[in-house]
């Protein structure tokens, strides 16, 4: 008897294929590189060149050397971890190095180590950050300064003589009164990681995706929408402790990881309804870690729980059947 074979995910039911929606959701990630350079200077452009090209590099020698097969480098997935992991560091000089080692943490321990694309049950991006998190806290704590004007890229210069808190740094040390404003939120001009500082940005990107059915709108939506409720309670609750909802989801990384690292769909739910129990999950733990942990961000560890619990989501959230 012919057996059938089923591939890892993604399943794609169209013309579409895998390399194709990969090297779209590149095409997505490039506003918020380039609001990125605008901000960080030089130091944004070399964090994502070498981020990407180590991504690139271990995947094909693992490939080739390990598991002595066909390189699958050119299908993009390799290319979007390394923007990905790029965007969830801060542009300082010792993070082009550092950036090398997250890679081949990302890349060969959150993802080819389970099989390679479609076989991971992390998000590989997020694997190499929060390496890079616990391995280095303080380079992974120091923030430049983004120029005051989108010319940084000649006036900033590519030392690391300016630094400062995030603006949830700040709320965490300071309490609310430190919160800035939030125009400069939105639009970028604050200190944070480099996929962090602009949401207009990444809802170009998103929006691009959502145009071409890349991703739907459910984990987005439950995502941000969770966290923007409950800070919004809080808030209400005590407006001396806890930071404004707006505030709340325009600084960090919940419109980042909300809108490309979330909905990633190898790691995510496949079913609608699963999908909108995984993003009210990531953004209720966004926001206990944020105002309970001792973290000042709670993004990563949000996405990469609530991955954990993918396969439970899928067999409660089973899609309906036709046949027997």
């Amino acid at each position: 008897m012919k057996l059938l074979n089923v591939s890892g995910s993604p399943h794609v039911h169209s013309d579409e294929t895998t390399k194709k929606i990969m090297w779209r959701v590149n095409l997505a990630l490039v506003p918020t590189l380039i609001v990125a350079i605008a901000f960080f200077g030089l130091n944004a452009l070399l964090i994502s060149i070498v981020s990407v090209a180590s991504c690139l590099l271990f995947q094909w020698l693992i490939e080739k050397f390990l598991f002595k097969t066909k390189s699958t480098i050119s299908d993009g997935s390799a290319v979007v971890t390394g923007l990905l992991l790029a965007f969830n560091v801060p542009a300082t000089r010792e993070m082009i190095l550092l950036v090398i080692i997250a890679a081949l943490v990302a890349i060969a321990i959150g993802k080819m180590s389970f099989g390679g694309l479609g076989k991971n049950p992390f998000n590989p991006a997020l694997v190499g950050r929060v390496f890079m998190l616990i391995s280095f806290p303080v380079q992974m704590t120091t923030w430049p300064k983004p120029g005051e004007t989108l010319f940084s890229l000649i006036s900033v210069p590519t030392t690391d003589a300016t630094t400062g808190p995030t603006p949830l740094g700040l709320i965490k040390e300071n309490g609310v009164q430190a919160a800035g404003d939030v125009m400069n939120y939105f639009v970028g001009n604050i200190g944070g990681s480099l996929g962090e500082v602009s949401a207009v940005a990444i809802l170009i990107g998103a929006i691009y995706l959502l145009c071409r059915r890349i991703i739907s709108w459910h984990i987005p939506v439950s995502f941000i929408g969770t966290a923007f409720i409950f800070s919004a309670i809080l808030w209400l609750c005590d407006k001396t402790t806890f930071v404004d909802p707006l505030t709340t989801i325009l600084t960090g990384g919940i419109m980042l990881g909300a809108c490309f690292m979330a909905t990633d769909m190898v790691t995510s739910p496949m079913t609608k309804a699963g999908q909108l129990i995984f993003g009210c999950g990531c953004g209720l733990l966004t926001i206990i870690i944020r105002n309970w942990g001792n973290y000042p961000e709670g993004v990563s560890f949000a996405i990469l729980l609530m991955n954990s619990v993918t396969p439970l989501i899928n067999r409660w959230c089973k899609p309906k059947r036709f046949a027997n």
